[in-house]
């Protein structure tokens, strides 16, 4: 081997291993150079970071001391107005005491005083009679009988001027009846209105209809709540309510019977609640009936029973149902005329009075109940809209309650249209029927008879008899105090028990 080349060999593996530990002692020391140099940066930003905390803490604490001295201020200055307070009170405690204490020792004076008048008043009395020599109920009589003997020509005056005064009272009375007679005679198309009449030919159908001592007719008239008149027509019965739907359903009922040929009472109950369900049918078919003449069948169906149920109301004598659907009329014209919509117009029309259907079932003006049914069944606003305004309780917001409104005076103005008249007697009628309903175990109430009597039937389990007696006198005490009628109105409380059991 050369020894040049070994030697060679030697000097670069020691330079070779000099340069590695060169270049590796200069990686460790640069290393570690950067690794502290992070770690002083970390403690830095740790002290910044604990500085910001500190900062914020103290702020906080300072905030916290600022709001907690605020509370106990505030705390301190109630406690002190507490203070006040109890000793107020306890000042006025005080003073209320020494004023009662006060008022019982007059009391207890003015006890004392009374029976020491009363003492002195009785031995006074007893004094007097003992000087005139006569007890108290003679003396009494005694000065009874001269003043009746030395006035007795003013007494018989008084009665001449009392008797006068019914004479002409009487004469007036009987004017009243003349004028009211003529007045019925002139007015004949009120009777539509208040009476139906069903056709009878048979006077043995009569017989049957009013029963062993009236008892069909009595069963009928109650359950029906309408007054049968059998004298007033040879050739049918009349059937009077001023309630249109009550006296439809009668009139259902009462031919039913007649057809049917089985009158009593428990097929009466029966018949009469058929004709209910089938007025209720009759009722939609109006409804659609109204609906499709109208033009607006995008009206919801829940909606279409209440417009037929119009049917059967009045206004000032005029069909609810027909002024609707007229009104309706006029108002697709005018809205067609005007540029407006026509089908809000017609449809706030045909529905402006639908709180009418039941305005005698719920509180409140029928445009505010007619309001809340068309937002239940959700109608168009505009719709709502449209008919609230026909009576000015709201403000006409847009074109189409405008129309409405001219519809409605329109419709209702023209000559023969309404009668004033009529709505005053069938307002005085529900009156009648919702005061007596107004008391507590009432379970249904008719006004029959023009408002001449009410009969009211009550839950026997509720009012007994003596109760009952007592109702009817409290009812006839609210009518005369609350309600303006002419003559007398007969109050009939009715308490009928039933028992009902099956044999299976």
């Amino acid at each position: 081997m050369n020894p040049i080349l070994l030697i060679e060999g030697v000097i670069v593996l020691l330079l070779g291993g000099v340069l590695g530990y060169v270049i590796r002692h200069y990686v460790a020391v640069s290393r570690r150079g950067s690794i502290e140099a992070d770690i002083e940066e970390k403690l830095l930003e740790a002290r910044r970071k604990a500085t910001a905390i500190e900062e914020e803490a103290l702020t906080k604490a300072r905030e916290t001391r600022e709001e907690v001295k605020k509370i106990e201020d505030r705390i301190s200055k109630q406690e002190s107005r507490l203070d006040e307070k109890e000793q107020e009170i306890g000042r006025r405690e005080k003073d209320v005491r020494e004023e009662l204490e006060a008022l019982r020792d007059k009391e207890k004076s003015l006890i004392a005083k009374k029976e020491e008048l009363e003492h002195k008043e009785h031995t006074l009395s007893k004094e007097m009679e003992r000087i005139a020599g006569v007890s108290r109920e003679e003396a009494y009589n005694a000065v009874l009988q001269k003043v009746l003997h030395e006035k007795e020509d003013d007494i018989q005056l008084r009665l001449l001027k009392l008797s006068r005064d019914g004479e002409v009272r009487l004469e007036e009375k009987a004017k009243d009846i003349l004028v009211n007679s003529v007045y019925r005679l002139a007015n004949t198309e009120v009777a539509s209105f208040t009476s139906s009449t069903v056709v009878i030919d048979d006077e043995e159908i009569k017989g049957k209809i009013i029963g062993k001592e009236g008892r069909n007719i009595k069963t009928f008239e109650r359950v029906a709540g309408v007054e049968l008149l059998v004298d007033e027509n040879p050739k049918g019965i009349v059937v009077s309510c001023f309630d249109p739907v009550r006296r439809a359903i009668a009139v259902n009922a009462l031919e039913m019977l007649i057809k049917d040929g089985r009158i009593q009472p428990a097929k009466i109950e029966e018949f009469v609640e058929k004709a209910k369900k089938d007025i209720g049918v009759f009722m939609r078919k109006k409804g659609e009936e109204a609906v499709l003449e109208c033009g607006l069948v995008s009206i919801p169906d829940q909606l279409i029973p209440l417009v037929g149920r119009l049917y059967f109301r009045t206004s000032y004598g005029q069909n609810v149902l027909t002024h609707s659907v007229e009104m309706a009329h006029i108002a697709g014209m005018l809205a067609s005329e005007l540029g407006a919509d026509v089908h809000v117009a017609k449809a706030g029309s045909l529905l402006h009075d639908i709180g009418k259907a039941v305005d005698h079932e719920i509180q409140g003006t029928h445009v505010e109940i007619g309001r809340k049914i068309l937002m239940k069944y959700g109608v168009d606003e505009r719709i709502i809209l449209a008919m609230q305004a026909h009576h000015e309780e709201y403000p006409y917001e847009t074109v189409e309650s405008v129309i409405v409104q001219v519809a409605d005076a329109v419709s209702g103005g023209r000559p023969g249209a309404r009668r004033d008249t009529v709505e005053r007697y069938i307002n005085r009628l529900q009156d009648l029927e919702a005061l007596a309903l107004s008391f507590m175990g009432i379970e249904k109430v008719y006004a029959l008879q023009a408002g001449r009597e009410v009969r009211v039937f009550v839950t026997p389990a509720i009012v007994s008899d003596l109760q009952a007696q007592e109702l009817a006198r409290n009812i006839a005490l609210r009518i005369e105090q609350e309600l303006r009628y002419p003559g007398e109105i007969k109050i009939n409380v009715i308490r009928e028990s039933r028992s009902i059991e099956f044999a299976r």
